[in-house]
């Protein structure tokens, strides 16, 4: 069971706060055609970057899918700079070759976002491999959506790393639909995602992805086990999206009712966490209004900032591009 103090819980909230807010503020700026291109939003899920990264130590890694805005911000990137590379300008992470689903800042050990499906667990199993191999203490965490379990290459990276006991943590966010498609309708073990990991000999367990205490006391714990040497492990985080798979989708109506997603925003993961925080007398509205205040401030300036840089030259085109 987490320790209420007070600090730490209203830094958890500002970190989701922040999140939420970026995300708000990049589908505003994509309506204005700042932003182009695919766009993914994680709200909703905010608690589980968070609640996982918090348990990670600076030189740890982590690697994302493409709705990997929040696990970047979560893993302490620039505001400023994710959103100028969202605006594909010149002094974004990337340089703005990257854009929305390539986010990377490697002196934060968040190796990236990719947008193959399943594509980055098997990268995942190689950070992990390659630090076992230099004998170095560190954990490597990769998030997915439940739509890349069945992918033929996430089997091969949870058999390899089963089989040489990689410290890797594989943490499935289970939002109910890959895309559009519902979760009974892809994966056949669907009441139980987590026991595709276990058929592989890797330790699983379900949390309530909505709960980011929930989150980090579970992380803490098998981060503690992973550094340790005692192999692999899958989290399946129970989550829901309250947004549309991205911009080009409705966060109502195709496949999913309003009440649906009315009744899933009951438990959205700032309200919890803040009636927590509440319940325990550890804040008041006057502490939540100075937060909100804050994150205004970096998400104005964010965008701000990402508005007046420079797109970058055409004499870049080809710097950072491999030829043999």
């Amino acid at each position: 069971m987490t320790s209420m103090d007070r600090a730490d819980l209203l830094s958890l909230f500002r970190q989701m706060l922040l999140i939420r807010r970026f995300e708000e503020k990049s589908a505003e700026m994509y309506a204005l055609a700042k932003i182009a291109g695919f766009l993914h939003l994680y709200i909703g899920e905010e608690a589980i970057a968070v609640g996982a990264i918090a348990a990670l130590r600076p030189d740890d890694y982590a690697i994302s899918a493409y709705r990997d805005h929040g696990h970047c911000l979560a893993r302490g990137s620039d505001p400023d700079q994710v959103m100028a590379e969202l605006f594909g300008k010149a002094t974004g992470l990337c340089r703005g070759k990257g854009g929305s689903m390539h986010l990377v800042d490697a002196p934060r050990r968040f190796m990236g976002g990719y947008a193959i499906v399943g594509g980055h667990i098997p990268l995942a199993t190689g950070f992990a491999f390659a630090t076992k191999y230099r004998a170095l203490d560190l954990v490597t965490v990769c998030f997915f959506g439940e739509g890349a379990v069945p992918s033929g290459q996430a089997h091969e990276a949870f058999n390899l790393a089963a089989l040489w006991k990689l410290p890797v943590i594989f943490i499935c966010e289970n939002n109910r639909y890959g895309m559009g498609t519902p979760v009974e309708r892809a994966i056949a073990l669907y009441e139980d995602v987590s026991e595709t990991a276990r058929s592989y000999g890797i330790g699983a367990e379900r949390v309530d992805g909505m709960d980011v205490l929930a989150v980090r006391d579970l992380m803490r714990r098998v981060v503690g086990q992973v550094r340790a040497g005692q192999g692999p492990f899958f989290i399946e985080a129970m989550t829901y999206r309250f947004m549309g798979h991205s911009m080009s989708d409705p966060a109502h109506g195709h496949y999913r009712t309003k009440e649906e997603v009315d009744e899933q925003r009951k438990r959205d993961p700032l309200t919890l966490l803040k009636q927590t925080i509440l319940n325990n007398k550890l804040g008041d509205e006057a502490d939540f209004k100075q937060l909100e205040r804050e994150v205004s401030e970096v998400v104005t300036a964010a965008v701000k900032f990402a508005d007046e840089s420079p797109f970058p030259a055409p004499s870049e085109l080809y710097n950072d591009v491999l030829v043999e």
